[in-house]
């Protein structure tokens, strides 16, 4: 048993919720809560939604669970108005101008379709817990190993491309596990995503449980329900998910998930953390004999496959966009790498309740971004107008489209190099830098601050996962050799989902950070001038080869080899 199983054997990790309270209210510091509690208590607050906060011993970042995305107008706005009232850092960590990009009191639109507000001290989290309990939000297992947040797409009964809205599947799964004492002390994270759409966005072939729509006769009746792929995540040792051979009736959707859980929790690895996670029993036991083992431990009828009704994927949703209701139209709107202030959320659902209909929500993406649903067609404008609106525009250039980032070293214990500042500014630049084609809308660039892969760069046209990197002959050198050690990444090319998924290659490791904008720029130049009509940037990878990238890389002005000062 691994030091952190034994820590969740010693208490059951849901009984911290309660212990947040006393620790709230006698006022207890970090070294007072680790007296009472013991280290493990420090893996035990994951079920209540808290991590502690990378170097700032007595903060913590706080993650908000956010089923499918989906937010009604007043949930936004709390959630705004959160971030607002205590997502501040202290004057000695900087305060107000602790970060010049987003000054203080800001949020983090996750890739979980999660919030997550930084800079939060445990005195305060009774009172968010009471702001959110009266419109029906929770931070309960927004972290451990339990089922986190269920995907969905952003979309949800507002797309042509839906077969039906799967939003309140969603919403049953995500009810019967919150809380639920039997299926929250699992081998490690568990990962769902349902999805009544055609085009996948929900990313079902990178999760624990991906649900598709599908079609099938049952009974002399046809039907709609799920296909199911399982075993699919990314980090160290990325997998695409395999398919099983189950259809499953969206009132079913609750057992076939806790058979699922209850598969993992029975022969889940709870030995060695780095191969605890759900695909490696996949891939141990062989799809077929998982298949198996959920059916025997499932209380429904199982139907074998019937039509698959997936027909490719959609990374995101920016843009204004026609709703199937008559005269209605969704805006999404774009956050490069997803952080903004709590101001601005707030008055974005304040902006969604002002011009949308009653029906109006706020929706969070995958990618980082947000929606506002049910606005009337002659209010666009007006909406896109709103001054939370300027520099988050549903029209910006295909680097911004495409850009997503981690935490990074800023909050994160595991980051290596920092993140949300530089795939903001990379963004900026390559979009006024680098021409591209007009039928290329987005160039997605993930970067990671580490292997954990909480950016997805797996799965981008270009991924970046954080690295330390020896430069020689550098004037800023750090030692006696003369070399400096600086921020870098392992550089990537080539990731997709849909039709064509493929994980990126590493094309590059350890490259200098200030070298990877000029080696873009003549990858670009290339790609534009030898592309075939229509392909997208990983297509023109792939058919290229590693080889001749690398060469173009190493003639860009700052070759990947040695850096010049062009990060900041």
């Amino acid at each position: 048993m691994n030091t952190v199983e034994r820590w969740k054997q010693e208490k059951h990790p849901l009984d911290v919720i309660d212990d947040v309270h006393s620790y709230a209210q006698e006022g207890l510091s970090f070294d007072d809560i680790e007296t009472r509690a013991g280290e493990g208590e420090w893996e035990r607050l994951k079920w209540a939604g808290l991590y502690r906060h990378g170097q700032h011993r007595g903060y913590f970042m706080l993650r908000t669970k956010v089923p499918g995305g989906r937010l009604t107008t007043e949930q936004a706005e709390v959630v705004g108005e959160v971030a607002e009232d205590f997502a501040t850092a202290p004057p000695e960590h900087g305060g107000e101008n602790q970060n010049v990009v987003w000054g203080d009191a800001y949020l983090d639109i996750t890739t979980r379709q999660d919030i997550q507000m930084h800079w939060i001290e445990i005195e305060d989290i009774p009172e968010i817990w009471r702001r959110y309990d009266e419109v029906g939000l929770t931070t309960v297992q927004g972290c451990g190993d339990g089922a986190r947040n269920v995907l969905g797409c952003p979309a949800a009964g507002l797309s042509n491309h839906e077969c039906f809205d799967a939003q309140p599947v969603i919403d049953a799964v995500s009810d019967f596990f919150t809380g639920n004492r039997e299926y929250a002390n699992l081998p490690r994270k568990f990962k769902m995503t349902i999805t009544g759409c055609q085009e996948d966005c929900a990313q079902s072939q990178i999760n624990d449980i991906g649900l598709t729509p599908a079609r099938r006769q049952i009974d002399d009746e046809e039907l709609y329900g799920f296909h199911v792929k399982v075993g699919g995540g990314l980090s160290d040792g990325p997998r695409m998910a395999s398919p099983l051979d189950v259809f499953v009736r969206p009132e079913d959707t609750v057992e076939f998930c806790r058979a699922v859980a209850q598969v993992f929790k029975e022969l889940g690895d709870r030995h060695n953390r780095g191969v605890c996670r759900m695909r490696y029993l996949v891939e141990q036991l062989g799809v077929e004999k998982f298949e198996e083992a959920v059916r025997d431990r499932c209380d429904v009828s199982l139907f074998c496959r019937g039509v698959d009704l997936v027909e490719g994927y959609t990374g995101d949703h920016v843009g204004i966009h026609e709703q199937k209701q008559d005269g209605l139209q969704y805006v999404g709107f774009n956050v490069i790498a997803g952080r903004m202030s709590g101001d601005e959320f707030a008055s974005a659902a304040r902006a969604a309740q002002e011009y949308g209909t009653e029906d109006a929500t706020v929706r969070l993406a995958t990618d980082q971004n947000f929606l506002i649903t049910h606005v009337p067609e002659n209010r666009i404008t007006a909406l896109t107008g709103e001054p939370f609106a300027k520099d988050y525009q549903p029209n910006p250039g295909p680097f911004s489209r495409g850009a997503v980032g981690c935490t990074g070293s800023e909050f994160c214990n595991y980051g290596i190099i920092e993140t949300k500042k530089r795939v903001r500014r990379w963004a900026k630049e390559l979009d006024e830098r680098i021409e591209t084609p007009d039928d290329l809308n987005v160039v997605r660039m993930h970067m990671s601050g580490c292997s954990a892969s909480c950016a997805q760069p797996q799965i981008a046209d270009i991924g970046f996962r954080g690295e330390t990197v020896k430069v020689e002959d550098s004037e800023e050198s750090t030692n006696n050799e003369g070399d400096s050690v600086v921020e870098g990444m392992d550089f990537g090319l080539g990731g997709s989902l849909g039709t064509d998924n493929e994980f990126i290659d590493w094309v590059e490791t350890s490259v200098p950070a200030n070298a990877v904008i000029p080696a873009l720029e003549e990858l670009f130049e290339v790609y534009v001038d030898e592309r075939d009509e229509g392909e997208r940037f990983y297509q023109w990878h792939r058919r290229v080869g590693n080889d001749r990238l690398r060469e173009l890389m190493q003639r860009a002005d700052a070759p990947v080899s040695k850096g010049v000062a062009h990060d900041d």
